[in-house]
């Protein structure tokens, strides 16, 4: 099956059809033998879409890719951490420039990224007022609850 179309060019049509009438920018869809991105084209009316086929998806994102928890924290510093499983982007869409980037002052509710949870965009606040330290994930990384992400100090 792979390289084939699980679904066909009026299903993409239909698709992008709905998220033009709604403020969405970008769709992600994983099955167990596809994945289908669909984004809004930057600076241009239209959209993208870009197809992955994986005769294992579901073992796609190993546990080794899954930033973990941090058990020890610098002394003088403050994790941020993710509230949720899921992929954490550093900037509000694709192309935007990040929130924050290393030696940025933050306030306890400057939003510093994104946890992507079941399609669901969770913003992450430092926490904690400071200067950002280290940015300890990249951008759209997968990461467990719990996983430290910036540093603050």
């Amino acid at each position: 099956m792979k390289g084939e179309l699980p679904i066909g060019p009026e299903d993409v049509t239909e698709i992008v059809a709905i998220l033009d009438g709604s403020s969405y920018d970008r769709l992600d869809v994983r099955t167990a033998s596809f994945r289908l991105r669909v984004a809004r084209a930057e600076g241009a009316d239209g959209w993208t879409q870009e197809w992955d086929f994986s005769d294992d998806a579901p073992a796609a994102i190993a546990e080794a890719e899954i930033q973990a928890p941090e058990a020890e924290i610098p002394q003088g510093m403050t994790a941020v951490r993710a509230a949720l499983p899921g992929t954490f982007y550093r900037a509000p869409q694709p192309g935007a420039p990040p929130f924050v980037a290393e030696g940025d002052a933050v306030e306890p509710d400057t939003v510093v990224g994104i946890v992507e949870t079941m399609k669901l965009m969770n913003p992450v606040s430092a926490g904690a007022a400071g200067r950002i330290a280290a940015i300890l994930v990249d951008n759209a990384t997968m990461v467990a609850a719990g996983a430290a992400l910036m540093l603050i100090e």
